[in-house]
């Protein structure tokens, strides 16, 4: 081959590695091109829901409501802070639309009205956040404390009107613990003789709830009481140990989120009830109106309602029921719905209680 030829050859050659040089190059930069992101910001992992279920089940209905978009997840574990920095480094990245559950409803206003100064919309999840939220998902929660306070009623039976009651309510700095402990006093103030003594738990620590029952038990004496109303399932089962370390049985104790740990004790006997709060609905309806909000479409047919907060009046929301469970519906509530399986939930200790009960 002379030179003139084998010059030919090699630009013929070198062009034709060039272009699919080029487009993979092009296929390289589109592959890398930065997804739209929805945030998701959860308070907590002391409750089993949010990392179990809430999380998840926004994960997978935006996976399918938008292939180019990422969820960006984070979990402030009760830190105020925390959640602030997350909030903000959110805000900073660009995030247009961010469900947050806060730890502190309060605290967060001044995060909430600058992000939706720079149009960012925050979708209250759970919680009504205070400032200015675009949108509001949760369940009546007045209505869940009234339903903790008919449980508690409905487990004292003929008791009831005699019976005194402890309380031991939710963490102050969450927005629902008032709407809880305002629902359930509606009930209790008129069914029971007395509420003896009343307590408000901070971050909803199982730790401190037992410790604050074994207080009140020391006070009371372990005739004291006639049934404890907790707030939800993980203080429960705060309350549960300090009632059996003290040797109190069959003194009716209630609960809310339905976690399995709570079912397992109601199937034992050690509390009657708890609250089922479907988080499904819940949670696909927070991810539904998060993707809508980020292409600027309407959110009026998922909003039936609005609320109100402290610094906001008509917050388009959607409110969702809650149901008590006990060991009579449980096949027909959380079983059939598919939020805990039986070969999980009856582990061998209650096997036969299980069996009893139709959870096979």
């Amino acid at each position: 081959m002379n030179a003139r030829l084998r010059r030919i050859v090699t630009s013929a050659m070198a062009l034709s590695l060039a272009v699919p040089l080029a487009a993979c190059g092009k296929d390289q930069s589109d592959a890398g091109a930065k997804k739209e992101s929805i945030g998701l910001l959860l308070p907590e992992n002391k409750a089993a829901r949010y990392e179990k279920f809430d999380y998840r089940i926004i994960s997978r209905r935006i996976a399918t409501l938008c292939l180019e978009c990422e969820l960006d997840y984070r979990n402030a574990q009760s830190v105020v802070e925390t959640q602030k920095m997350q909030f903000e480094g959110l805000v900073k990245k660009g995030v247009k639309v961010i469900i947050l559950d806060p730890v502190d409803a309060q605290a967060a206003k001044s995060w909430v009205n600058a992000a939706a100064r720079k149009g960012v919309k925050v979708i209250a999840y759970d919680r009504l956040a205070e400032g200015d939220v675009a949108a509001y998902i949760s369940y009546d929660n007045e209505n869940v404390g009234r339903l903790q306070g008919q449980g508690i009623v409905a487990a004292l039976g003929s008791r009831a009107a005699t019976a005194d009651v402890v309380m031991m309510n939710g963490s102050p700095t969450d927005p629902n613990a008032p709407s809880f402990k305002r629902g359930a006093h509606k009930v209790l103030d008129r069914k029971v003789r007395k509420i003896v003594s009343e307590h408000d738990i901070p971050d909803w620590s199982p730790d401190e709830a037992k410790r604050k029952m074994t207080e009140v038990i020391n006070a009371l004496g372990p005739e004291g009481f006639d049934a404890v109303y907790s707030a939800n399932d993980g203080m429960a089962g705060g309350i549960a140990e300090a009632l059996a370390s003290a040797g109190i049985k069959n003194v009716p104790l209630g609960g809310q989120d339905a976690e399995v740990a709570a079912l397992q004790r109601i199937i034992k006997g050690t509390q009657s009830f708890t609250i089922y709060k479907e988080v499904r609905p819940e949670a696909e309806t927070a991810a539904e109106i998060a993707f809508r909000l980020l292409r600027g479409k309407s959110i009026a047919s998922l909003t039936s309602t609005t609320v109100d907060s402290k610094s906001k009046s008509g917050i388009p929301a959607k409110l969702f029921n809650a149901k008590i469970v006990t060991k009579k519906n449980m096949k027909d509530t959380v079983v059939r719905d598919g939020v805990v399986r039986t070969d999980l939930l009856c582990v061998k200790d209650i096997a036969a209680a299980c069996k009893s009960l139709g959870l096979e």
